[in-house]
């Protein structure tokens, strides 16, 4: 029982680490979530025009605001910052998808 005392208090300890980072990277102040951040590869493009309609055009106007914050040297007011427990991953489903299709599409080339 006294093994798991640590577990949870170090669970806690890298939540709020996790929390800070994610403050600190500065991305939410703009009103993006962390996959609006993502590195365009080939995957991530595939990915992102598989979303639905909906997911895209929001995905585009957080993005577009951002550029628009950023050429002003300005950033959202605080009540309209994106919150850790908010933002979610919404491209990963899309994403793992075009990998998995990607590495069997790979697979077959090799045989």
């Amino acid at each position: 029982m006294a093994t798991r005392v640590p577990t949870v208090a170090s669970s806690r300890w890298l939540q709020s680490l996790r929390k800070w980072y994610y403050n600190a990277a500065g991305f939410n102040k703009l009103g993006l979530m962390r996959d609006d951040t993502l590195y365009e590869d080939e995957d991530v493009k595939e990915a992102i025009r598989r979303l639905p309609e909906n997911l895209y055009n929001d995905r585009m106007f957080r993005i577009k605001r951002a550029l628009d914050l950023t050429m002003r040297h300005q950033i959202l007011p605080k009540n309209q910052w994106t919150k850790y427990e908010e933002d979610k991953l919404y491209l990963q489903p899309y994403l793992k998808e075009v990998i998995r299709e990607r590495k069997e599409r790979e697979e077959w080339a090799k045989k």
